[in-house]
């Protein structure tokens, strides 16, 4: 282990960052995703720096395999944009550039300066970079290159304590964007971290503001959780802060009753067994699983000899309002609960 240092105005060494080898953090290079890599080196062979950062490294360090990896740099998304043919600079309160593979898309950030109000365009270096970030679990700056892990903010020592820590002050983190209330459930469950009192506390005071939240960014918050393999647990954790009436309201007032709510999250248990099993990625799935009971036992339709599916199609969007997902996916969830629910009925399953 070998620490950064930085010099203070008075001339004295200031300790700056925890620097570990690949033996100190032990993820293995294997597990990085090709083409990420393969940007990082282009970034560093134009003679800019590069690393993996946010919840990739997380995942790394929990030897877990991510499912998505980000990049920041210190190269502008300009620069960026000259190195990548297969490339797009997207947003305009915050540019970042996408980075197109046949497969995926990686995201490329630049450093953003410990300055910049929520998402606009104040570029920094990577000691300001750190202080943006949410949690000091998502702090941390990989570089596969030379396989050292870099870390500002003790991240690395409390993956290890299983402690989730925010970085941003508690007064600022919600009201800057209310979905890390989400986002720190989820980390929680999907980590076994816990979470600071101040944090849980925070969290409590804070409930009401997702109600301004976009349902564009609820929409793919709930997808992520749903397609997660931890929907039921981190839903039940979402009930109990009250941060679900926000997300799904119709079907989280259904929930209130305990023995409807009990066989959503029996259904969706299935759902997290299957996605260990298999990393199926269809939207439409994960929206039959969450919606199945609602379907066949909330709704007039259920008990009808012959489900009417445009009526349906129409109710179940109304019930997960103001979720937005595509109509082709609602329709598909519908066309598969139709068709299995003989099953259902036998069984009690799907």
């Amino acid at each position: 282990m070998r620490i950064r240092y930085t010099t203070a105005k008075n001339g004295s060494a200031v300790k700056q960052a925890v620097v570990y080898s690949k033996e100190e953090h032990g993820i293995p290079v294997a597990d990085v995703d090709v083409d990420a890599l393969k940007i990082i080196r282009r970034l560093r062979g134009g003679g800019y720096t590069a690393y993996i950062v946010g919840g990739a490294v997380r995942d790394l360090l929990l030897g877990k395999k991510p499912k998505d990896f980000d990049v920041a740099t210190d190269a502008s998304p300009n620069q960026i944009r000259k190195l990548f043919r297969n490339s797009r600079v997207i947003g305009r309160r915050f540019r970042l550039v996408h980075v197109f593979f046949h497969d995926k898309i990686i995201e490329v950030s630049t450093f953003r300066s410990e300055n910049a109000e929520v998402f606009n365009n104040v570029y920094g270096a990577i000691e300001e970079d750190v202080r943006r970030r949410d949690f000091s679990v998502n702090a941390m700056f990989y570089c596969p290159v030379d396989q050292v892990l870099l870390d500002y903010v003790d991240g690395l020592r409390d993956l290890r304590a299983r402690k989730l820590r925010p970085l941003i002050p508690l007064d600022r983190i919600f009201t800057e964007d209310s979905v890390r209330m989400i986002r720190a459930v989820k980390y929680s469950v999907t980590g076994g971290l816990r979470m600071v009192g101040p944090l849980r506390r925070q969290i409590r005071r804070s409930v009401d503001l997702l109600a301004s939240c976009p349902p564009s960014r609820m929409t793919e918050e709930l997808f992520k959780i749903l397609q997660s393999g931890y929907a039921s647990p981190i839903i039940a954790e979402l009930q109990r802060y009250r941060l679900f009436q926000y997300v799904v309201p119709r079907m989280d007032a259904a929930m209130r009753d305990k023995a409807f709510s009990a066989l959503v999250h029996e259904r969706l248990q299935t759902l997290d067994r299957q996605k260990q099993i298999e990393d199926d990625q269809r939207r439409s799935r994960a929206l039959a699983y969450f919606l199945c009971d609602y379907l066949y036992l909330k709704s007039e339709f259920g008990a009808m000899d012959r489900i009417p599916f445009q009526d349906a199609f129409a109710d179940l969007k109304h019930v997960i309002a103001p979720i937005t997902p595509a109509n082709k996916d609602v329709q598909k969830a519908l066309v598969f609960l139709v068709r299995r629910r003989k099953w259902y009925r036998a069984e009690g399953t799907i």
